[in-house]
């Protein structure tokens, strides 16, 4: 009996497991460059995004100026993180580190 408990329950961990692991895998990031001036915006942002559908985990650094979010693409899209940054009366510009550094080649 202990054993059929111990595998039954070893099962339901690793099935539970793969859920989030599936879950997570539907997440994607956008960043934005946000004219935040003072930890008063970033405190405004920070509350604003929190409570918007889809977001899953949020970074916003006054000293980069940098907004950027970890979302739910069925849930929400990166239009609308930016609206809802503007709605606050910041601007937002989509910000891509990669890009560039791929069109400046070395």
């Amino acid at each position: 009996m202990k054993l059929k408990l111990t595998a039954l329950i070893l099962a339901l961990v690793a099935s539970l497991t793969a859920t989030v692991s599936a879950k997570e895998s539907n997440r994607e990031t956008v960043t934005f460059l946000v004219s935040m001036t003072c930890g008063g915006c970033k405190s405004r942002i920070e509350k604003r995004l929190t409570y918007e559908t889809g977001v899953t985990d949020l970074e916003v650094s006054l000293k980069k100026k940098t907004v950027t979010v970890e979302y739910d693409p069925a849930k929400t899209a990166p239009e609308t993180l930016k609206a809802a940054i503007t709605g606050l009366g910041y601007t937002a510009t989509l910000f891509n580190p990669k890009s560039s550094s791929e069109q400046n080649p070395e």
